[in-house]
């Protein structure tokens, strides 16, 4: 059991700020790397961060867990909270994300492959022929990926 559902047992659904990391990994040929959640939305490797963990450590955690990939440096793109991100699942569990967003161009080994888990498939895309189901948010994070890289 992770830190967060230990969390959710002391206050159940009422609000949290939860810090997570999102990943934009950058294959060789400026693709980016997506994954198709159970969901069946498509969006970038990433999720909360476990107590005492590093950001860091969160991001290379969760591409590997979630895509199968290791990846190495970090770049810092921008951190999304406030308001707008506001979270209400069909549980009931509300929280605001803190949401900490890398870039990464370095991927050192491993096999791309869904965990069936969080990830019905991965797959890399170019910037202009991203899949249908992005929301909008994921679009316009991806443009900033795109633009911090100077894609």
């Amino acid at each position: 059991m992770g830190y967060v559902e230990n969390l959710r047992k002391i206050v159940g659904n009422q609000p949290l700020n939860l810090v997570g990391v999102a990943v934009a990994v950058i294959n060789e040929n400026g693709e980016f790397l997506l994954q198709k959640r159970n969901n069946s939305v498509w969006g970038v490797p990433g999720g909360f961060m476990e107590l005492g963990e590093a950001a860091e450590e969160t991001g290379r955690r969760e591409v590997l867990e979630e895509t199968g990939l290791e990846i190495g440096h970090l770049q810092l793109v921008d951190v999304f909270s406030g308001q707008q991100y506001y979270v209400k699942l069909p549980n009931g569990d509300e929280f605001y994300p803190v949401t900490i967003a890398y870039v990464t161009k370095e991927i050192k080994g491993g096999v791309l492959k869904a965990d069936g888990e969080e990830s019905k498939d991965v797959q890399f895309f170019k910037i202009n022929e991203l899949p249908e189901g992005l929301s909008p948010l994921l679009r316009q994070l991806i443009g900033q990926f795109s633009r911090s890289l100077s894609l």
